[in-house]
């Protein structure tokens, strides 16, 4: 991501303006890598994010509320203990470099005025939150640094802080174009954009692309293939772009992939002229905030689903393994009549039969036609213990067949609720419906079982999506098997309409009945919004099945989710197309 020295300089100048004089009201540990500060400043109550996040670390004003941790950790413990009450006094910023100092007044235990810095080195999977003393040394950091992991600098308790190594690049305030080009023919077959990169401190690869693109060049040019018209070219474009750091000219945007708001690819505080799809905000904290909002939440929603997605999966090749092998077994057994027959006909000519003989052709008593069937004897055995003999394979096939159907049938119904959890899983956007779908396996015997967690008195337990019909009408949507239970047997009246994709994992979907009939409009809606809910979303035709309410029983033992429609008469249940 694209947290160059250029946004550092556009966040500390927006953190200044906003945060100094500014005290520190309250501190927040949401995440491992991740503290959140309350603050008041300017007669604003504030929030500033911290992140050490390995993918997505940043610094930036928010207005995300996340839940915090019953216990805090013992980092968020000591930032309260040194930095509550405490006054912003500044924020520095360390030459383009992505290193933001936050000085702090605060009032020591002996009543002493004393300074403290926040350090936030923003370095990928090197990044930390460091807590500094007013004699430079560490007090502690979010991640601890020892000489095991890095000879070269420490982040200790009680160590000296130093600021990271500088790399071998030029200020861009302090940057002689003429001698940059001048030296380009040295680099021989270096890109042009590497050049950029590798020479001016906080350029990232996309900023020095987007020179280029201005420049009207192709950046991977070598740079040995320059021409002078190129090159004046480049120094222009360069040098209204150092103009506009100077002066703090700053346009923060954000770039999408096309007109899908959902996925962000990059951001800047530059205009990016290269992409077509840009949407501009009056500050960088807003487009920090939004597109790391968006990124983060899916990363971590993706690592809190990994562990289930794999259990399911897992779970659901178990049970097909068992539904193949059932299937085989039946196939097997299909001929288990043929067992009886012959029985029954060695049986019936009994005194007929030759003793020793390998077979025996006789009369089907059963068959209309007269047709006479061979039967393979045991020749080691007599005629009446090869009646007996097939009389027992018959028994035991009639009972691995009976046996058979029932464990096949309860295979079926465990693959379809496996796949109806998996699909609330992919289609779960926040931690809690997660959490949700975690205890319900842990309920079924999927998961260990832990002791569950207590709700907070303000949450709410049922929270289905709902929404309106152009009628006017409520249509209520479950978001995992636990809520379709709760929609459709405790929250929904009788005479309400139930709605589910035919034969296929999805959410109970519920038309509240006001008086009157329901609309076919509103139900036409309602069977969209079942079609969308469900793992057939994308498919271009959808059955959905619909009655009332009181019609759905939920069967004796039967999983979370999983319900029959009792059809009294024919009519009770409807099916419509969806396209």
């Amino acid at each position: 991501m694209p947290f160059d020295g250029i946004v550092t300089k556009n966040v500390v100048n927006e953190l200044s303006d906003a945060l100094i004089g500014g005290r520190i009201d309250k501190i927040y540990q949401p995440e491992q890598d991740e503290i959140i500060i309350n603050l008041r400043a300017k007669g604003q109550n504030l929030k500033l994010l911290l992140s050490a996040n390995a993918s997505y670390p940043r610094i930036h004003l928010t207005d995300v509320t996340k839940e915090n941790p019953v216990n805090p950790p013992v980092f968020c413990m000591l930032l309260r203990k040194h930095l509550s009450g405490g006054r912003i006094t500044q924020i520095e910023f360390h030459d383009f470099e992505r290193v933001i100092t936050i000085h702090i007044e605060t009032i020591n235990e002996l009543g002493d005025l004393t300074l403290k810095k926040l350090v936030v080195e923003i370095m990928g999977k090197h990044s930390n939150i460091i807590l500094v003393n007013n004699e430079n040394k560490i007090i502690d950091s979010i991640k601890h640094v020892d000489s095991d992991i890095s000879r070269v600098r420490e982040v200790m308790p009680a160590r000296p802080y130093s600021l990271p190594p500088s790399q071998d690049k030029t200020s861009p305030l302090a940057l002689d174009a003429e001698l940059l080009f001048s030296k380009a023919k040295e680099q021989g077959d270096l890109r042009i954009s590497k050049l950029l990169l590798n020479n001016i401190k906080g350029f990232s690869p996309l900023l020095c692309e987007e020179i280029c693109y201005r420049a009207g060049i192709d950046p991977r040019i070598p740079v040995s293939s320059l021409s002078e018209d190129v090159v004046q070219s480049l120094k222009q474009v360069l040098k209204k772009i150092i103009s506009k750091i100077e002066n703090s000219e700053f346009t923060p945007c954000i770039i999408w992939n096309g007109d899908d708001r959902q996925k962000p690819i990059d951001f800047h505080s530059f205009e990016i002229k290269q992409y077509n799809t840009l949407d501009f905000y009056p500050s960088i904290s807003k487009v920090l905030d939004l597109f790391y909002t968006i990124r983060d939440t899916s990363e971590r929603l993706a690592q809190k689903k990994a562990d289930l997605v794999k259990t399911l999966n897992n779970c659901i090749e178990r049970c097909n393994k068992k539904i193949s092998i059932h299937t085989d077994t039946l196939r097997e057994v299909a001929e288990r009549e043929k067992f009886k027959l012959y029985g029954e006909l060695i049986t019936a000519n009994i005194y007929c039969i030759p003793k020793n003989s390998s077979k025996v052709s006789l009369l089907n008593y059963y068959s209309e036609n007269g047709e006479y069937v061979e039967i393979p004897l045991d020749e080691n055995l007599l005629p009446q213990e090869n009646a007996q003999r097939y009389f027992k394979k018959y028994a035991k096939a009639k009972a691995a067949y009976t046996h058979t159907i029932q464990q096949l049938e309860e295979s079926r119904g465990e693959l379809s609720y496996l796949e109806s959890v998996l699909h609330s899983l992919e289609n779960s956007n926040s931690i809690k419906d997660i959490d949700d779908i975690r205890q319900e396996l842990a309920d079924q015997g999927y998961l260990p079982s832990k002791k569950k967690r207590t709700e907070k008195k303000n949450s709410k337990a049922f929270t289905p999506y709902i929404y309106k019909s152009t009628d006017g009408l409520y249509i209520y949507v479950g978001k995992n098997n636990a809520q379709n239970d709760i929609l459709t047997l405790k929250f929904s009246s009788s005479n309400d309409i139930w709605l589910h994709t035919k034969n296929i994992p999805g959410s109970h979907v519920i038309i509240k009945k006001d008086k009157g009939d329901i609309p076919d409009s509103t139900l036409l809606q309602a069977a969209q919004l079942a079609a969308y809910h469900s793992k057939a979303k994308n498919s271009s035709h959808v059955e959905v099945d619909y009655t009332q309410v009181r019609n759905v029983k939920k069967p004796n033992g039967a999983k979370p989710g999983m319900v029959s429609t009792i059809i009294i008469k024919l009519l009770l249940l409807h099916r419509m197309k969806i396209s």
